[in-house]
């Protein structure tokens, strides 16, 4: 930050703001990986914008809001329920990649090898932050590898597709011992050094992950 933003900054946090700004820069806040500073920033360039900009934002926002469900069956964010994934004829219904966000589904989607359906559990288990398993979206996932009218379970395999920190891992682990029992083949997404970077600077989890994932060439 350059020495005239850092005093406007300091200027900005000794001024009493009215009462509607303080406002939108408190709800702001509430935004995941919003601070004070970034809030005061962004409020600020919404009052610079012009009104058209300004309900282009609110329409938008109204939309998500009025238009934007969870899909009842594997909880994507969807217009239509079931969502496109879950009714498509073309996707291999006996996959299923379990992951924690939407965004992290459509990661995958832009690789366009994976071909089955997903299962979106809308976050990690996570004790510090009093997240466990019943706030995690996993009933709905039992229900979908209830044995069919033959009885057979149409699902052949779980893919773990949380992410690689310490939450990930729990979740994955957690969701493995809940799972193996039912007779599922459950695999974990492969981890390890990512293509463009330098060994030298791993670090030993992610190094071990590499090493333990190696395959022949």
């Amino acid at each position: 930050m350059s020495f005239p933003d850092l005093i406007r900054d300091r200027v900005g946090d000794m001024l009493d703001y009215a009462e509607p700004v303080t406002k939108l820069i408190d709800e702001l806040k509430r935004l995941p990986g919003i601070g004070h500073k970034s809030a005061q920033r962004v409020a600020f360039h919404l009052l610079r914008s012009s009104r058209e900009e300004a309900e282009r934002l609110m329409s938008a926002i109204s939309d998500v809001k009025e238009k934007i469900v969870f899909c009842s069956t594997c909880n994507n964010l969807t217009e239509t329920d079931p969502c496109r994934f879950c009714t498509s004829p073309t996707r291999d219904r006996s996959l299923i990649c379990i992951v924690e966000e939407p965004y992290n589904l459509v990661a995958i989607e832009k690789t366009r090898e994976y071909r089955g359906l997903y299962h979106v559990l809308h976050g990690a288990l996570s004790p510090i932050r009093g997240i466990g398993p019943d706030e995690l979206r996993i009933v709905n996932l039992i229900a979908r590898l209830r044995p069919d009218d033959s009885g057979e379970i149409p699902i052949r395999e779980i893919i773990l597709a949380t992410n690689p920190n310490t939450e990930g891992e729990a979740t994955a682990n957690y969701l493995a011992r809940l799972l193996k029992p039912l007779g599922l083949r459950v695999t974990r997404i492969a981890m390890g050094l990512p293509v463009g970077s330098d060994i030298e600077y791993a670090d030993e989890v992610t190094m071990f992950k590499a090493l333990s994932n190696r395959h022949e060439v």
